[in-house]
């Protein structure tokens, strides 16, 4: 590893291997090679005079790829596709005059994207599936543990800890289901021309419509894809690109939010991200626990979700036919977006596996704030029991005022249900049985079961056949 020179984080801390292969110079090239191949074997299927040898010998070339030497072709011809094809072209003398025959750049530039977008698509969807299963299986251990639940940041009517990661396991569906519709939506650029109009291919087969037809969809199917857009450009619309860095921002937005709140209740001790042995919170403070990996995930995913805008952009200035200006700009937005939600998804994989909770925190809180949350119950009680339902009202007002300045003033705790066991016009209320905070969590337990059995295991079924993914961490 050179020190000398700028290195993309990305690749060197934080994406797994798989990603960072996948979007990988070797990879793109490799790819426009087989691109190359497989035009001049489908023309030469439909008639065109090719020879098996040129064919043969462009399959035998595949990989063996000679990057000074493209990068001294493109240093004279300031052009990085014709530069790959005289590249290719010094190991295929033969196949040299046939090699990028009727095609233009976007044939391999965005095919190869194409491809590797859905590749890449592919890996998330499967990174996706492996978090949404281990918030279910978190979910499920504490389907049923009260804990105090927030609106507005302020202490709201309790839910379960399960529940709660049910919620972030639905944004999570909601992001799978996005990019299985991206995936299935995707299809080839396939072979369109210089502006899409395919004029170079008709000339090619004198004229004939059904073979330029049937040339785009053999390869369109050969590339792996039900069928090609119908109309482009030169380029596809990048109104495709746009669409998938929605999803990633997606993904991120849903990531954020669970990382946020992971430390949120980090700081309340209420729950943690998994801390290493020997792991060190703060250079400074000895005793911190830093939830640097949420924290992490957070300033990952914000620069995801700032990607979304220059896809978009993108996408709403290219000129008629195209405009060349978006060149440089996917180069760095399209792979660098898959890089870091792959990272955010790698670190997700090792938080949800082995979060750690607090129960008897979780209580202490619950029981610094069950009292004012019981105060309905106990009302209707004393209700039943015979009172007066608004002379009882402004007993609770005022005893509940009085410790809430108690708190706020004092440090005081919160002894409001003391405080109403000594008033005699509750004497006849069981206070104990109408502040159980069990009666406050409704249906969460069961609504945590139903998520898992109706949406969290049909996912697990859909993608049961796969290996599991390696929550590879760098440092």
């Amino acid at each position: 590893m050179s020190h000398e020179l700028y290195e993309n984080p990305l690749v060197r801390r934080y994406a797994s291997r798989e990603m960072a292969e996948l979007f990988s110079e070797r990879r793109r090239i490799g790819l426009w090679r087989r691109l190359w191949l497989i035009l001049a074997q489908t023309q030469r299927e439909l008639g065109l005079p090719i020879r098996q040898e040129q064919i043969d010998e462009l399959a035998a070339h595949l990989d063996d790829i000679d990057f000074a030497a493209a990068a001294a072709y493109e240093r004279r011809l300031r052009h990085d596709v014709m530069a790959h094809v005289h590249a290719y072209g010094d190991v295929c003398p033969k196949a040299r005059p046939i090699i990028h025959l009727g095609a233009t750049s976007c044939y391999v530039t965005d095919n190869a994207d194409l491809i590797l977008m859905r590749e890449g698509l592919t890996l998330v969807a499967r990174r996706l599936v492996q978090v949404i299963d281990q918030l279910g299986r978190f979910a499920q251990r504490y389907r049923d543990l009260p804990c105090l639940s927030w609106t507005h940041l302020q202490p709201a009517q309790p839910t379960t800890v399960g529940r709660r990661a049910c919620l972030w396991a639905q944004d999570f569906v909601l992001d799978l289901a996005e990019v299985e519709h991206r995936l299935a939506s995707l299809r080839a650029r396939s072979v369109k021309g210089t502006t899409g109009t395919q004029a170079s291919f008709l000339q090619l087969f004198q004229g004939d419509h059904a073979k330029v037809r049937e040339l785009e969809q053999r390869i369109a199917r050969k590339l792996g894809f039900e069928g090609s857009y119908p109309i482009t450009g030169q380029t596809y619309s990048r109104k495709v690109d746009a669409q998938v860095l929605d999803v990633l921002s997606g993904i991120a937005q849903s990531a954020h939010k669970l990382a946020t709140d992971v430390r949120l209740l980090a700081s309340r001790k209420e729950l943690e991200e998994p801390f290493e042995e020997e792991q060190i919170g703060s250079s400074a403070m000895a005793y911190k626990r830093n939830p640097m990996r949420s924290e992490r995930i957070c300033g990952l995913a914000r620069f995801v979700i700032s990607l979304q805008s220059s896809a978009a952009s993108t996408a709403a200035v290219q000129w008629l036919e195209r405009s060349l200006d978006d060149s440089a700009n996917r180069r760095l937005v399209i792979p660098q977006a898959f890089l870091a939600v792959d990272a955010v998804l790698v670190l997700l994989q090792n938080v949800t596996a082995a979060l750690v909770v607090y129960p008897q925190v979780i209580a202490a809180h619950l029981r610094e704030e069950l009292p004012f949350m019981a105060t309905e119950n106990i009302l209707m009680a004393a209700v039943r029991a015979g009172g007066d339902r608004q002379l009882l009202h402004e007993r609770i007002r005022r005893h509940s005022q009085a410790v809430a300045q108690a708190i706020k003033e004092h440090g005081g705790r919160n002894d409001l249900l003391e405080r109403l066991a000594a008033d005699e016009a509750f004497a006849g209320v069981d206070l104990a049985a109408a502040s159980d905070v069990r009666q406050f969590i409704g249906r969460a337990p069961q609504q945590v079961d139903e998520f898992l059995a109706e949406v969290v295991e049909p996912i697990r079924q859909r993608y049961a056949q796969l290996p599991p993914l390696m929550a590879e961490l760098h440092v």
